[in-house]
């Protein structure tokens, strides 16, 4: 379960710290935080969950990069981010890029195909396929376009095609996070329905 946080950075350290300590929540510094804080703030979120889980803290910096990949890849690393993400919108001369310096720069790329149509082709055109594809319907998609759907249609058609995990971001309902779950192998990525439980139950990691 990816969980995307993007408040004050007093309000992210309180909800960080009700988390139970597992490996298999991944935090995720979402775009206005990135905005923010910059790299203190993604720094200091790998702090906070590696004092809670170790080196197996997985922190994603959900750049959003749409040009200049190399600096952005660099300032994502140099923060301690395990992954950053591109926008498929973005010329596929800065996702190839981004690719190869996520690869030279030990953390993983994710590619986040947000209003785009058909993910397939785009990842047809790159030289290399990110270790991660995000299908994504955004915030203001959700709250301004009701019949715009989370794009599920499209994760038997990459996973028959390539060997990259798939990230489902944009399930505000646990209806929606729970189908995610079942659709093996993905990754459900949220942060409303965590913001909703005042209370979290320490066995909550095992069901995802």
């Amino acid at each position: 379960m990816q969980i995307a946080f993007n408040r004050s950075i007093s309000e992210v350290e309180n909800m960080v710290n009700r988390l139970p300590g597992s490996d298999r929540i991944l935090i995720e510094a979402g775009t206005p935080f990135v905005k923010q804080y910059g790299q203190y703030g993604i720094s200091r979120l790998v702090s906070l969950w590696r004092n809670k889980v170790g080196e197996k803290a997985y922190i994603v910096a959900d750049l959003k990069c749409m040009d200049r990949g190399l600096t952005e890849v660099r300032m994502a690393a140099n923060a301690g981010a395990s992954a950053a993400t591109c926008l498929g919108f973005a010329p596929t001369e800065t996702i190839d890029e981004f690719i190869s310096n996520c690869q030279n720069s030990s953390i993983d790329s994710m590619v986040d195909m947000m209003n785009v149509e058909f993910p397939f082709e785009v990842l047809q055109k790159l030289k290399k396929i990110p270790d991660i594809v995000v299908l994504h319907r955004g915030v203001d998609e959700r709250v301004n376009n009701k019949e715009k759907a989370i794009p599920y249609y499209d994760i038997n058609r990459i996973k028959g095609a390539y060997n990259s995990f798939i990230s489902v971001a944009g399930g505000e309902t646990i209806k929606e996070i729970n189908r995610t779950c079942l659709m093996a192998p993905t990754l459900p990525s949220s942060g409303r329905p965590f913001l909703m439980i005042p209370e979290i139950p320490e066995n909550w990691p095992k069901h995802f």
